[in-house]
């Protein structure tokens, strides 16, 4: 670990941020979370060390890129948290986060649309969707939940990572599994273990062993739906969101998906609240769902009403919605107007709705809270019709 690194870990931006959390009672102070916070302190160090004083720094310098970090450990530990806290404190706007199956969808569709171009027929693809982002000057690339076990993507990792880190990018990367687990019993997986020896080689492997699943805490014992259009209803949903975001009020926030900006109202701890015409009520459809899945561990959603055929479009989303929450395991806090069985009052998604009630009754269950986030939503609910 280099000199900026070592003097940084235990006074640098994250671990600050974590200690004001903890002080405000926001965290329960846990020991393998300072200490991981310490490392993203370092990588940070190393960033800034790294940048050169002048106009243009080393924003497009090809030089090594500093060291990142892999950090691994059991679900609802804290290493999106830790994330959260590490990407606000890096100062750069050459920085990008997303969850790594999303970027590679990205990657296999830059791939694809380059194939089909005059120049796909003899250059590199690989090379093609790399340039794009090193032009934009990325130094910092942080991938949350790093796990893989699609053969496609298994077999392009070493080719992109190495181009990457070629070119000067940092990677932070969380994961529930240890790099030697990755694509395990995969096939072919020979192939795939110089991709292991590569990210140990650009990141440093830390596992994150906090005494508690924070996340399983949250839920435990709650009461997550209310039901009613009166001010009781509304009081319920507002305790439950001070509980899972640790008393913290939440902010604006916004979630990027396919070109475009998804407004959310409130955000905070990994946890996001909207209204149900912010999500129902505008033109979001199944992809959208996904990324919100994605960005999101719990969600919480104000004022459910009741959708008869005047709302067909809106049912059809909340449909969508639902069935893209569930899938990913995102837990759900909601009040709805009327009981769950009156929701659906409209022919045409009398069938669909069946099965979000169903779902809706699981999710609010203590062993569906329990549950862990899942690894990713299946193809079955991406594929899915959205609203017109």
């Amino acid at each position: 670990m280099s000199a900026a690194h070592s003097k940084h870990k235990n006074t640098g931006p994250v671990t600050s941020a974590y200690a004001e959390l903890v002080g405000r009672g926001v965290l329960i102070a846990d020991p393998a979370q300072r200490k991981a916070a310490g490392l993203l302190d370092g990588v940070l160090a190393g960033l800034e060390a790294d940048r050169p004083k002048g106009l243009f720094g080393k924003l497009f310098d090809k030089g090594e890129p500093v060291r990142g970090l892999y950090l691994h450990g059991e679900v609802g530990r804290g290493k999106t948290m830790l994330m959260d806290l590490f990407f606000a404190a890096v100062p750069t706007k050459h920085k990008r986060r997303v969850h790594f199956h999303e970027f590679m969808d990205e990657i296999h569709a830059g791939m694809a649309k380059f194939r089909k171009s005059a120049k796909g027929k003899d250059a590199d693809p690989v090379e093609a969707v790399v340039k794009p982002i090193v032009k934009s000057g990325l130094r910092l690339l942080c991938l949350d939940e790093f796990h893989v076990h699609d053969i496609t993507n298994a077999m392009l990792l070493y080719r992109l990572f190495d181009k990457l880190f070629a070119q000067g990018v940092t990677l932070v990367a969380t994961s529930n599994v240890v790099p030697d687990e990755l694509y395990k019993e995969g096939l072919n997986r020979q192939l795939f273990l110089p991709f292991i020896a590569l990210l140990k080689q650009h990141a440093v492997v830390a596992s994150l062993e906090a005494e508690r699943d924070y996340r399983r805490m949250k839920f435990a014992g709650q009461h997550v739906y209310a039901f009613g259009t009166g001010p009781e209803a509304r009081a319920e949903m507002d305790r439950l969101w001070l509980r899972i975001t640790g008393g913290e009020p939440g902010a604006p926030g916004v979630v990027e998906s396919t070109g475009r900006k998804i407004h959310v109202p409130l955000v905070a701890m990994g946890a996001a609240r909207f209204g149900f015409a912010d999500l129902c009520e505008k033109p979001l459809g199944s992809r959208d769902f996904v990324r919100i899945s994605h960005q999101f561990d719990s969600i919480i959603i104000d004022g459910v009403p009741q959708m008869d055929r005047s709302k067909s479009d809106a049912a059809k989303r909340f449909i969508l919605l639902i069935d893209n929450l569930y899938d990913r395991g995102v837990k759900l806090g909601a009040s709805f107007a009327v009981p769950l069985e009156q929701l659906g009052k409209d022919d045409k998604t009398a069938f669909e709705f069946q099965r979000t009630v169903s779902r809706l009754v699981e999710m609010q269950s203590e062993e569906y809270l329990a549950k862990a986030l899942r690894d990713e939503p299946s193809e079955g609910v991406q594929a899915q019709a959205e609203p017109g």
